[in-house]
């Protein structure tokens, strides 16, 4: 079903139920990898998710459509997880290396996050050095896949300065991979 098909059945209060059910269902799994690779924690992944869809629905019936349906669901997403890390870091009053220590060492002691794989596990630990903003944008663009007009429309960002982003985070990235 199109994003324009859920909208009017949305619309309809005899189906919105059910349009909401389907909207979770297409794009839940999405959206949790998106918070995961930002929080790495499985249950604060879940959380997110869930406070994101919790937003999606009480806004849902302002949804002007200036957007595809699913860039404005990724910018409350994107939005919960920076909310969330910036939280963390103030409540435990933590610089932003005690939450990517943190962070690292939950993706060091739980499986799930790089399915066991060391290429991988290298890979996230090179973008937990990452500032937040290159880390989100490298994330979208190289595991979603998503075009930097997108990505734009998610966070706010011109397009000229998340190619640098980008460009930078990959940069980084290479260095880290390779000094060992």
């Amino acid at each position: 079903m199109t994003d324009e098909e859920l909208l009017q059945k949305y619309r309809d209060p005899s189906s919105r139920n059910y349009a909401f059910n389907l909207l979770v269902r297409k794009y839940q799994q999405k959206i949790y990898w998106h918070i995961r690779k930002m929080v790495i924690d499985h249950d604060d992944a879940n959380d997110l998710t869930q406070e994101t869809f919790i937003k999606v629905w009480n806004s849902l019936e302002n949804f002007r459509g200036d957007s595809q349906l699913y860039t404005w669901i990724y910018r409350i997403a994107t939005n919960e997880c920076l909310n969330f890390l910036n939280k963390k870091r103030r409540r435990f009053f933590l610089p932003i290396g005690d939450v990517e220590g943190e962070l690292m060492e939950k993706l060091e002691t739980d499986p799930g996050v790089v399915g066991g794989d060391e290429v991988q596990l290298k890979l996230q630990k090179a973008l937990l050095k990452l500032p937040e903003k290159q880390r989100l944008v490298f994330n979208m663009k190289y595991f979603d896949d998503m075009k930097y007009e997108e990505i734009s429309e998610i966070t706010g960002t011109s397009v000229g300065a998340l190619k640098a982003s980008y460009h930078l985070a990959v940069k980084k990235i290479e260095e880290y991979l390779t000094k060992d």
